[in-house]
């Protein structure tokens, strides 16, 4: 479904779309949805490259054009949602895949981008590898980005057994839902209530 062409004329096409910095930054969670891909999802590396590389494709758009795609789309938005301005971007750029890049509209893969940002309850192993590539990409230098991908590939993974490797990538989800969950309450900004259900629904369901 999504070959080799597709995708590279699809980063060729968002190459003159976005910014050089968000370019460079979707790169490279392209790069890291493919690594992490190997490990759990090797039949998915062209839906999660391809997801990579959507992402954020709403994602320099002002905030006022965020609502105004919001309008265009008919997309309610609700709860945490309406005060959340940093995680609109991927309710819109899972809906602008729909309409303008529909040779890509797999469930699957709208999924991975629409939550890449806030998580959610029983995420599917593309949402959690688009989330986590995000969030640990090589270009991000934030502290807690560069401890969460120390904290990931500190462990010998290709060495675990399927269900090791499972609970590794949940227990690290769970650091990065704990990190942005404590950087919100410090900026004092809304925690979107989706972060907090699937920090929960790890936690109880992470193997012992």
């Amino acid at each position: 479904m999504f070959d080799e062409k597709k995708i590279d004329d699809l980063r060729q096409r968002l190459a003159g779309e976005m910014s050089e910095f968000r370019f460079r930054h979707t790169l490279g969670v392209e790069k890291e949805a493919v690594r992490l891909g190997e490990l759990y999802a090797p039949d998915k590396i062209p839906l999660l490259r391809a997801a990579a590389l959507l992402h954020d494709i709403t994602k320099e758009n002002t905030f006022e054009k965020q609502l105004q795609l919001c309008d265009e789309l008919g997309i309610m938005l609700k709860g945490s949602e309406k005060s959340s301005p940093k995680t609109l971007h991927a309710i819109t750029g899972a809906a602008v895949i729909e309409r303008d890049f529909p040779e890509f509209a797999d469930p699957e893969l709208v999924s991975a981008v629409r939550w890449h940002t806030t998580g959610k309850e029983n995420m599917s192993i593309c949402d959690k590898i688009i989330y986590l590539a995000d969030y640990i990409e090589e270009n991000r230098k934030f502290e807690d980005c560069v401890s969460l991908r120390q904290y990931f590939w500190q462990e010998d993974i290709c060495k675990m057994a399927r269900p090791d490797r499972l609970a590794h990538l949940s227990r690290t989800l769970v650091i990065s839902f704990d990190m942005t969950i404590r950087s919100l309450e410090k900026e004092g900004a809304t925690i979107d209530e989706n972060t907090t259900k699937a920090r929960l629904y790890l936690v109880r369901n992470i193997p012992q």
